[in-house]
């Protein structure tokens, strides 16, 4: 064997434990610091690595054994502009194509200039630095394994809607097929389905990354919406990133404003505000994100608990003491035993003056467990269904309970600084019934919207459905003395 070839053989052989270690092929594939492109750059961002870290551990989690299938990997980056996400691209498509042999791969972008001149330019430019580059022939159009073109590729492909057949018949039954769209909100919903269909058997990969520019389509399902447990997400926000351009930023947030819809989705990786008929206004609760809320310690707490069990729904648990409201827990797949022991652990720790838990559907069992284990005294069943106490007003209790709740973030609240509660709280419109009554728009019909059932707002909404006495300080009491009379004195 002549020594090119052991040294390509030994290298096959090193790079073996790098298969569920990411972070670790990328600090070692590349030359970090030598003379040359990299000399004055020491590694990944903090994002990229966290990213990286996150992959290595999920890979080590399914274990794939080359024959039998696993569960796809579905990581999405939604961010602001210049934090680097074409390059860690790059180390995604090295990393799998070094690592796994007879990996199949399409790489695609919103538009072609994007994809030819910044994805697919920085897959050219890392692979040529990468360890691995002698391995590998690079085109404008493909990476592939020398004397492997049909088995062993990655490709560049157009996302235009009538180009969704390149992406079909995509599979890797003994290694990985993989996936990388990258400013995925303009990707039309036809290629990402067709795409869906290449995770079906191997070691499947789906990786999503962009700029969150619209409020439906399948990145947003798959950041914000429908399918957000489905993916593990990153939200990245630029000035974060040490490869943006700060100065840039500056002037965006000077020109547009913090609160902006230019700088909520360029520089903060946000949603853009929602359409004239959502019921509570996305700058009503960017402000929340932000308020400060004082002298709240001695009024009343409100432990709210909004159950669920199937599909994408998650059981949210929050608190609400005066101005300020928080959530406690966001929990998946519990039955009405784990949802009350979660409950009851934080009745103990939290001692609120009411409990609410929407008591339709799943929510009943809780009840029942709550009442059962003696934790009933300060519990309150909520029926979003049930009549209102302003009839005139409100269609139900449900859309009342959000009324209240928009009264009281224009009064001025605290809630969490989570782009995921503000997705929920801005993410219902609202219409009027024949009565003229304020009607909010149905979870079924908001998750055909392809948005996720609202279970943060709800939590936050069910709060305001009882209305408890303001705490007090404890006052030591006056001391009142009985003295004998006389007649019991002289005795």
């Amino acid at each position: 064997m002549a020594k090119a070839d052991e040294l390509q053989l030994e290298l096959a052989q090193e790079l073996l434990q790098y298969h569920d270690d990411p972070a670790g092929f990328v600090a070692f594939a590349y030359p970090w610091g030598e003379p040359g492109p990299l000399e004055n750059y020491d590694g990944p961002d903090t994002w990229q690595r966290n990213f990286l870290l996150e992959l290595g551990r999920q890979v080590t989690e399914r274990a794939f054994d080359g024959i039998h299938p696993v569960a796809p990997v579905r990581m999405a980056v939604v961010s602001g502009h210049g934090i680097g996400k074409s390059t860690l691209v790059a180390w995604l498509v090295d990393w799998i194509m070094s690592t796994r042999p007879n990996a199949q791969g399409t790489i695609t972008a919103n538009t072609f200039p994007q994809l030819e001149t910044k994805t697919w330019a920085s897959i050219q430019k890392w692979t040529k630095m990468c360890i691995t580059r002698s391995w590998f022939e690079i085109t404008s159009d493909s990476v592939y394994f020398r004397g492997a073109f049909d088995s062993w590729r990655v490709s560049a492909q157009s996302s235009k809607e009538g180009n969704s057949e390149s992406f079909a018949g995509q599979h890797a039954a003994d290694s990985t097929s993989f996936y990388v769209f990258d400013e995925s909100s303009a990707i039309p919903d036809s290629i990402w389905e067709v795409a869906f269909g290449g995770l079906t058997d191997g070691e499947p990969m789906f990786f999503a990354f962009g700029n969150p520019t619209r409020n439906s389509g399948q990145f947003h399902k798959a950041c914000f919406g429908a399918d957000r447990n489905l993916w593990t997400r990153f939200s990245v926000d630029s000035r974060t990133s040490k490869f943006a351009n700060k100065a840039l930023i500056q002037e965006w947030i000077d020109t547009y404003g913090i609160d902006s819809d230019f700088v909520k989705v360029r520089v903060r990786g946000e949603c853009p505000s929602a359409g004239f008929s959502q019921f509570i206004p996305s700058d009503v609760v960017a402000a929340a994100r932000k308020y400060k809320a004082e002298g709240f310690e001695l009024m009343p707490k409100v432990l709210s608990c909004d159950p669920a069990r199937y599909g994408d729904d998650r059981t949210t648990i929050g608190l609400r003491q005066g101005r300020k409201f928080q959530i406690l827990a966001k929990y998946s797949k519990l039955d009405t035993v784990q949802v009350a022991e979660r409950l009851i652990e934080f009745i103990d720790e939290h001692a609120p003056d009411a409990v609410v838990v929407d008591g339709d559907g799943l929510g009943a069992g809780v009840v029942d467990q709550l009442k059962h284990r003696n934790y009933g005294r300060a519990l309150h069943e909520f029926h979003g269904g049930a009549t209102p106490n302003d009839v005139n007003k409100y269609f139900n209790r449900r859309a009342e309970c959000w009324g209240l709740t928009l009264d009281w973030l224009k009064a001025g609240a605290q809630i969490d600084d989570d782009p995921e509660l503000e997705t929920d709280l801005c993410g219902p419109e609202y219409f009027f019934s024949p009565k003229s009554q304020i009607q909010l728009e149905r979870k079924q019909d908001l998750k055909a919207r392809g948005l996720a059932s609202p279970d943060l707002g709800d939590c936050l909404a069910m709060s305001h459905s009882v209305t408890v006495r303001h705490r007090q300080q404890a006052k030591p009491q006056n001391l009142v003395y009985s003295f004998p009379s006389a007649q019991t004195w002289m005795q």
